[in-house]
């Protein structure tokens, strides 16, 4: 398709601001009137409003808008086994992770300094490294003063729970729309291998008691959120051997009190991150296994499929965190925000979204009736991407693969997987690419802006066929021209 480009890194970064502004005036359109054709037939309207630009609850958005996590809330309320807090340290890319805690006065001037350089900033949230509801007054402070420098941002929080009806009521007061709880059971007794202890009315509880009561304190909190209108995320961590197969039960419950999003996460359990799972031996799932259990939850409460588990200090895209940019000594005291990048970044992605939009709709509905007609095959597709929809990433420089599902459903985003780089100073490292050959098991086919001959040869070795036909084209209609071929079908007259 090669369809001519706004410039599409002018929409990632670098950014050229006068480029943006010029478009913006001759063409391009407002937020509020292109681009809202993405919104699903079966999503009431004031819905879609509130979650189109939420990169964490829009799996349209997350491609064009970046989050922001300010770590104020470093104490916790619960004891979980597969969580250890760890303050300063820019290695690890998990949540509770942190490089610097900050004080609410610190944070907003932290979030001003990005949202002047990160224009595709649309959301912050509160996610720790300990609990936003836990360590409230943080929290509340953190929120009340950004929204009077920034009143457009929308305001999250994520949370366990265990102190969650006791500010819901503040929660509407602030205007804060989206929430995400952890929860990983809704069976006691599998709780009480997952938490050793709560701390709730000035007392530690262990066993059962402590599980039922942190049950009981998240169906209430999440009840009330829903009641009130507040859009709810639930996070549960697959724990193979634990809550793996539980997840189906706690998907029906959290259904049924109205959450918004159900988003199943892998347990993360290196040993060297010092957690009770981590050093006990307790593995994680594997990507396929991960994908299993999501299918099987199709037709409960909606799936997020795009989360990156992100650590809570950071910032920028999802699949990318910009944290250590905007470290407390590289901002100025003195910083005032300036909007202007902000307004004109959303005018020119507005534009290029309903482009998008646009050649997806075509590929979906051709790659739909292609898998109808030729008894419903199906393609699995990694994708090296940078944002903006498009396969506009080097697969040696690939952190993570984007992977679609391609069939009778037509093109579904299904979830990513993080790879460590391949390309190190121009050469390739044979033990990395052993290592995203193995993480990319189950893939069909890898789409990515370059390649090179040895890890193309490699890979299509392991049986994964890999191309760069298709640098910086829309992903689906990409994965559409190769599901046609792969069918024998011309994409083209399958359009037409």
């Amino acid at each position: 398709m090669n369809q001519p480009l706004i410039t599409l890194d002018s929409l990632i970064e670098p950014i050229d601001f006068d480029a943006l502004a010029k478009t913006a005036q001759s063409g391009g359109c407002s937020t509020s009137s292109c681009g809202s054709s993405a919104k699903p037939d079966d999503m009431d309207a004031g819905v879609w409003d509130r979650i189109k630009d939420h990169p964490c609850y829009s799996e349209e958005a997350h491609h064009y808008f970046a989050r922001m996590h300010v770590a104020v809330a470093p104490a916790c309320n619960i004891q979980c086994n597969y969580c250890i807090r760890n303050y300063d340290c820019a290695n690890e890319s998990r949540p509770g992770v942190v490089s610097e805690k900050l004080t609410p006065d610190q944070a907003v001037r932290k979030i001003i300094a990005v949202a002047n350089e990160v224009p595709q900033l649309s959301v912050l949230g509160i996610a720790g490294p300990g609990d936003s509801c836990y360590d409230w007054k943080k929290t509340r402070a953190t929120f009340d003063a950004i929204v009077k420098e920034i009143p457009d941002i929308k305001l999250c929080l994520s949370t366990n729970g265990l102190a969650l009806p006791d500010h819901v009521d503040e929660l509407m007061e602030m205007n804060v729309d989206h929430v995400t709880i952890t929860i990983n059971m809704v069976d006691p007794e599998i709780g009480a291998k997952i938490y050793p202890w709560i701390f709730y009315q000035n007392k530690r509880w262990t066993g059962l008691e402590a599980s039922k009561l942190l049950h009981e304190r998240q169906m209430l909190g999440l009840e009330m959120l829903s009641t009130r209108g507040i859009l709810t995320k639930i996070n549960s961590v697959m724990i193979p051997g634990i809550n793996d197969e539980h997840l189906l039960e706690v998907n029906k419950w959290v259904k049924a009190r109205g959450a918004f999003l159900h988003n199943i996460m892998p347990l993360i359990s290196a040993a060297e991150h010092g957690t009770h799972f981590g050093l006990t031996g307790q593995r994680g799932p594997k990507p396929m296994e991960l994908k299993a259990l999501q299918d099987r939850l199709e037709g409960g409460a909606k799936l997020m499929r795009h989360c990156r588990q992100c650590r809570a200090d950071a910032v920028g895209l999802l699949g990318e965190d910009r944290g250590q940019e905007f470290t407390l000594q590289q901002i100025p005291e003195d910083v005032s925000y300036d909007p202007s990048k902000r307004e004109a970044y959303r005018d020119v992605v507005a534009k290029e979204r309903g482009d998008q939009l646009a050649a997806k709709s075509d590929a979906v509905d051709t790659v739909k009736s292609i898998g109808t007609s030729t008894g419903g095959g199906s393609l699995l597709v990694a994708v090296a991407t940078k944002g903006g929809g498009r396969i506009n990433e080097h697969f040696g420089h690939a952190k993570e693969f984007q992977v679609y599902e391609a069939g009778r459903k037509g093109i579904q985003f299904v979830g990513h997987r993080k790879v460590e780089n391949y390309c190190m100073g121009g050469f390739g490292e044979d033990a990395s690419l052993e290592g995203i050959i193995e993480m990319l098991d189950g893939i069909d086919l890898v789409l990515c802006s370059k390649i090179g001959d040895c890890p193309e040869a490699m890979l299509k070795a392991a049986g994964i066929r890999a191309t760069d036909a298709y640098a910086f084209d829309y992903i689906e209609a990409a994965i559409g021209r190769e599901y046609a071929e792969a069918f024998g079908v011309e994409f083209e007259a399958a359009v037409a």
